[in-house]
């Protein structure tokens, strides 16, 4: 009692707020709830039941660590009741080397979504050579529930080795819906979309759209660091276009309430969403069901130990807990 109240005397100048530093994304409504237990309440995204509104978002492609990170993420899913997507799965195509670092449909058990992840180039070449049963091939060997197409037209553009993308990634997506009978997610992979991009995918019967939104890690920007000084100087305006997910989210929200057409019936908020703070108040704020993605917060701890993740994560938990009981958010 007398440290605690000597605690209270020591920092009551540390904790002085100023009025600029309020955060007005919510109300406090601190009269309305209690500090209630751990929320075990499902719900359901992806056509599977869920604990946490955290997705892990891809990220880790065929690196060394690939393996223990990916298996890292997929033990935090299974205890965390969370859903994950697979990086960059290009390398499984003609390959097996690297599956082993893939595979962890074992690890996060049947009753959560996992997703395969493959590139809009790599779509685009598969569709030109006819190999469509490659992909189906990957999904089913993975057993995966279904697939993220990645859009990088930026990032590929920039990249010194990169790709060209020779139809609208639309053209293509539509070609695959009509291909498949599993679950398609697509998502962009740092700068996010604009209003028609998302209007057009929206009118798509995808299972979900993934933001990636602005603010996060920026592929752009990791293959424009990978250039020459010269190259570096031309294009690095380009680096600082993008979308906020407040933006795409606002977006969807005006393209649901006016347009009949609209078939994809949930998102994926990431992008910029440092905490559970950020991840509520947009998945509060957004008509569509949503839940958030992070990638780097996730990978900074799982590339560590599964103790660092597993601490992480039960953290923003708490938070989330904590959010949804005492605050309100100012749509």
């Amino acid at each position: 009692m007398t440290d605690r109240k000597k605690d209270h005397i020591e920092l009551a100048f540390r904790s002085q707020m100023k009025d600029a530093l309020i955060d007005e994304r919510f109300y406090y409504e601190p009269m309305l709830s209690s500090h209630s237990k751990a929320d075990d309440t499902t719900f359901t995204f992806l056509g599977k039941d869920m604990q946490t509104p955290i997705w892990v978002s891809s990220m880790t492609g065929g690196t060394e660590l690939a393996g223990k990170i990916n298996r890292n993420l997929a033990r935090a899913c299974a205890e965390f009741g969370m859903g994950m997507g697979l990086g960059s799965c290009r390398s499984l195509l003609d390959s097996d080397e690297y599956f082993s670092d893939f595979d962890v449909r074992s690890i996060i058990g049947d009753d959560l979504p996992l997703y395969a992840n493959l590139g809009i180039c790599q779509l685009e070449e598969l569709i030109q050579k006819k190999k469509i049963s490659k992909i189906i091939r990957l999904v089913g060997r993975l057993r995966a529930d279904g697939l993220i197409i990645h859009i990088n037209p930026m990032q590929e553009w920039l990249q010194p080795e990169g790709d060209r993308i020779n139809q609208s990634p639309i053209e293509s997506l539509e070609y695959l819906l009509d291909e498949v009978d599993f679950p398609i997610i697509v998502k962009e992979v740092g700068q996010g979309m604009g209003p028609e991009s998302l209007r057009a995918l929206l009118h798509l019967p995808l299972q979900a759209i993934e933001f990636a939104a602005f603010g996060g890690t920026n592929f752009a920007k990791i293959e424009l660091l990978r250039n020459s000084d010269s190259q570096i100087q031309l294009f690095e305006p380009l680096a600082q276009i993008g979308h906020s997910a407040n933006q795409m989210t606002d977006w969807v929200n005006e393209i649901v309430a006016g347009d009949d057409q609209v078939k994809c019936k949930e998102i994926i908020i990431s992008g910029g969403i440092h905490n559970f703070l950020d991840g509520y108040y947009l998945m509060e704020k957004s008509t569509l069901p949503a839940i958030y993605g992070q990638a780097s917060s996730l990978l900074k701890h799982a590339k560590e130990s599964y103790e660092e993740l597993r601490a992480y994560l039960e953290s923003q938990r708490k938070g989330l807990q904590l959010s949804k009981s005492f605050l309100r958010v100012r749509k």
